[in-house]
């Protein structure tokens, strides 16, 4: 495998408009590092991690596309990528959306939402060994097991995106992308979630793309960022560099913010 998980060259993407959501960005997140992507509603934050990821959730816009430039995740070539050949890539990468706690299904208990992608691959799979794998992850997201029983309804949206982090976990992925994972999360909570993140990925060694509109709370779990400003990367690099030496007004305005 590459030694990088993800590789953008140049990477344009958009949904079939004149207007690309994201324009010519380029970066590196290496095997088993943390990238912080910032920036404000509109920037391109969310298209980008959707076209790493692969993937989409019932209720997301149209699917992007990659209209310009390269993009390689794990080693493969997204652009035009055949639709087996995707679906592969997806088993490998775990997709956190934006406010992933309302995507879990109402009619499933707890246990059985982080349980589903299991049966997704394999419907025939031991139940007893899939039940181990789900507490195991519960546990590490640090809730007690007796949610496993609760309907996602019975929890708080904290408890609920935490579940939705277990769901995105649970085929043990070699890449997560969390889309601002504290979005709508009541702030004495979102610190809990991006520790949780940084302190599972560091223990299961896997590689996380992690988008978010505070650059304080990203900088508490990993020193490299990239600052998005209407769809391209107007900073890039280890966090105190890229705030010491700003290149453009809106990194500015966040260094300011970040005293």
């Amino acid at each position: 495998m590459s030694e990088v998980a993800v590789h953008a060259e140049d990477l344009t993407i958009g949904y079939g408009d004149d207007r690309p959501a994201v324009s010519g960005v380029s970066f590196e997140l290496p095997l088993d590092g943390i990238l912080g992507i910032v920036g404000e509603a509109g920037s391109g934050k969310s298209t980008l991690a959707r076209a790493v990821a692969a993937q989409s959730v019932p209720g997301e816009r149209a699917v992007p596309h990659i209209v310009g430039g390269r993009l390689r995740v794990l080693g493969r070539e997204v652009r035009d990528l055949a639709p087996r050949r995707r679906n592969q890539l997806m088993l490998k990468v775990g997709y956190l959306p934006q406010d992933g706690g309302s995507t879990l299904e109402p009619h499933l208990t707890v246990g059985e939402n982080v349980a589903a992608p299991i049966y997704q691959r394999d419907d025939d799979y031991d139940r007893r060994k899939a039940g181990a794998l789900v507490a195991q992850l519960v546990d590490a997201v640090r809730l007690p097991l007796g949610v496993m029983a609760k309907m996602p309804h019975e929890l708080s949206r904290g408890q609920r995106q935490r579940i939705a982090l277990a769901r995105a976990l649970i085929l043990e992925p070699h890449l997560l992308v969390a889309d601002d994972p504290t979005m709508g999360v009541d702030v004495l909570v979102r610190g809990r979630i991006l520790t949780v993140i940084a302190d599972l990925q560091r223990e299961r060694a896997f590689s996380a793309l992690v988008i978010g509109h505070d650059l304080r709370e990203l900088r508490s779990m990993t020193d490299q960022i990239a600052v998005m400003h209407e769809g391209m990367f107007v900073g890039y690099g280890h966090a105190d560099d890229v705030l010491a030496n700003p290149l453009h007004p809106y990194v500015e305005a966040l260094a300011a913010t970040a005293r």
